[in-house]
């Protein structure tokens, strides 16, 4: 004869339910799932009194779950935002923000409110100037290294390094004598070359951070600034090791430009004409 909920064991049933896994009483009453009514339709609310988990029982009077006040889980709205030109602000206002600036603070906190477009926006951090501001030299580099973005100072890696001994080869060091500081500000994506759009921008800020700070002598390293300054499409090995003279506000300053600091940890052999480049810049500061 098949067994039936009568003649079921107790201590059977309830070795099945440990067995099971439910090992542990929820309610304080016992409740008798056998006797309980044919289970609801899906969906279909609790009765009052009875709770839709087995074990749980609704005080009288206590809302049911239909009842009660339900979260709103639909998406929430997010309002547009106007899209930021890739390229930046542009060049006039570049120019106009540059044109107001009549200190070096000044121009540091104009350029790092300026919009410098996707470039600026993938950067870490505006890369301005190091050094003490008036010096006879002017050290102007490229673009920031990778060392350069993570603290905002321009020549803080290997690079910065080989540029100080270069210094100090001419008595010369950036604690003391020497203010450095690079074309563009902010390290370009994959360390790519900047192009002519870009440099466009960057040239007010340049111009007006040359004419402020007032060096005797400027030393470009590398060949981004005479391609900013002058326009020139030269390569640094022809523009090395010529005298230009950058014509700014009522000021005309002796440029010349060498190979950057980094070009000479991966070319060694071409020290030697740097070497020169440093020469010629001591003895015009000494002129």
């Amino acid at each position: 004869m098949p067994e039936t909920q009568e003649n079921i064991d107790p201590a059977a049933l309830l070795a099945w339910h440990v067995a099971m896994g439910a090992d542990e009483a929820i309610g304080d009453e016992p409740v008798d799932r056998y006797k309980a009514e044919a289970a609801q339709a899906p969906g279909a609310p609790s009765p009052v009194g009875q709770s839709s988990a087995p074990g749980h029982a609704i005080a009288p009077g206590q809302p049911t779950t239909a009842s009660r006040p339900q979260p709103n889980t639909g998406p929430t709205p997010v309002a547009a935002r106007p899209a930021l030109p890739t390229s930046g602000a542009g060049t006039q206002a570049a120019e106009d923000a540059a044109s107001a600036c009549n200190t070096i603070e000044e121009l540091k906190a104009a350029l790092e409110g300026f919009d410098g477009g996707l470039l600026k926006r993938s950067a870490k951090n505006t890369v301005f100037a190091d050094g003490v501001p008036g010096s006879p030299l002017m050290v102007i580099g490229d673009v920031p290294g990778s060392e350069d973005d993570q603290n905002g100072m321009p020549f803080s890696g290997p690079a910065g390094h080989l540029l100080n001994k270069m210094l100090a080869a001419i008595d010369l060091n950036r604690s003391e004598n020497a203010y450095l500081s690079v074309v563009v500000p902010w390290r370009p994506l994959g360390n790519s070359k900047p192009d002519a759009a870009l440099l466009s921008i960057c040239k007010p800020f340049l111009a007006r951070h040359i004419e402020l700070a007032a060096p005797k002598v400027i030393l470009g390293l590398g060949g981004t600034l005479g391609k900013t300054l002058f326009e020139t499409q030269d390569s640094i090995s022809r523009q090395r090791g010529r005298w230009q003279e950058f014509n700014g506000d009522n000021q005309k300053i002796a440029l010349i430009a060498t190979y950057h600091p980094t070009y000479l940890l991966n070319q060694p052999h071409q020290k030697g004409n740097a070497w020169r480049d440093l020469l010629a810049v001591k003895e015009k500061l000494a002129s």
